[in-house]
């Protein structure tokens, strides 16, 4: 006779996403001793570890963390293999103990942070990971973070869908405090997604490379010799406007720029980060 019940298989498949038949497994195994079930699970995935390496993390989250005082901020992206884990407890709870941290210890990179021990287990970050790797059966990764200091830092968390967690997350820092401006700006940059805070933000060659398609798609169009750098000047300018955030036309009235917006609020944009699962 089962010494579990259905709601047993549904509560340890929430928590670990694993399957259904795997989560039965590990209750008989355990003789329906819950938190031994979760050690069953975790030492059997954790055989399969090395052979997920090679699968693609596509889906996972974006979370962020903001300071009371706005003070500062970092913003986090936890990749997985599925939207099934994406969603589930457990995944989310790793995301939520990684991001803090990294909020804490404020790392220069994934290597260093993946390198990193947390202080109240000692264990590496790393190891942390390969466990939730094991315990979810799917391969997990810390993609990417940002954290910025100082000014005014805000955060902007959007949902593509509504039963999965945030898939694009934006990081804002201010000069000064604005909070609308702040929000503003974040969905601004989440909607529309700029690569660079300013023209000076552009590598040269992106630039120049830029140059070069315009020339070369003018003269493809028969534009007239004499008309070109006008021409091109004006395709480029029009990258720039595309791309550079301040420059981009504003999301909630097309008729300003960003910077326009900044200049009403009296604040600078000091910088962004915006990050979207699997972009």
């Amino acid at each position: 006779m089962a010494n579990y019940t259905t709601a047993d298989v549904k509560r340890l498949r929430e928590l670990t996403a694993a399957g259904m038949m795997d989560c039965k497994k590990a209750l008989e195994e355990s003789g329906g001793d819950f938190d031994k079930a979760v050690e069953y699970l975790r030492v059997k995935g954790l055989k399969g570890v090395t052979k997920r390496e090679g699968r693609s993390a596509s889906n996972g989250l974006v979370t962020a963390q903001i300071a009371e005082d706005n003070s500062t901020g970092t913003l986090l992206e936890l990749n997985c293999e599925t939207d099934f884990v994406a969603k589930g407890e457990r995944f989310q709870q790793v995301a939520a103990e990684l991001l803090a941290h990294v909020a804490a210890t404020g790392p220069a990179e994934v290597p260093a942070l993946l390198a990193s021990t947390f202080p109240t287990t000692g264990k590496t970050v790393q190891e942390f990971v390969d466990e939730a790797n094991a315990t979810l059966g799917e391969k997990i990764e810390l993609r990417r973070f940002a954290g910025f200091q100082g000014g005014y830092v805000a955060a902007y968390l959007h949902k593509t869908s509504p039963d999965l967690p945030a898939q694009v997350g934006v990081l804002v820092q201010l000069d000064k405090p604005s909070a609308q401006t702040a929000k503003d700006i974040a969905q601004h940059i989440a909607a529309f997604a700029p690569k660079y805070l300013t023209r000076d933000d552009v590598p040269s060659e992106v630039v120049e490379n830029e140059r070069r398609l315009a020339e070369e798609t003018s003269r493809e169009e028969g534009k007239p010799e004499a008309a070109l750098p006008k021409i091109v000047e004006g395709r480029v300018n029009g990258f720039f406007k595309e791309n550079v955030v301040v420059e981009q036309a504003f999301a909630k009235d097309q008729k300003k720029t960003v910077q326009q917006v900044l200049n009403e609020a009296g604040v600078t944009l000091q910088a962004f980060a915006r990050f979207r699962v699997g972009a």
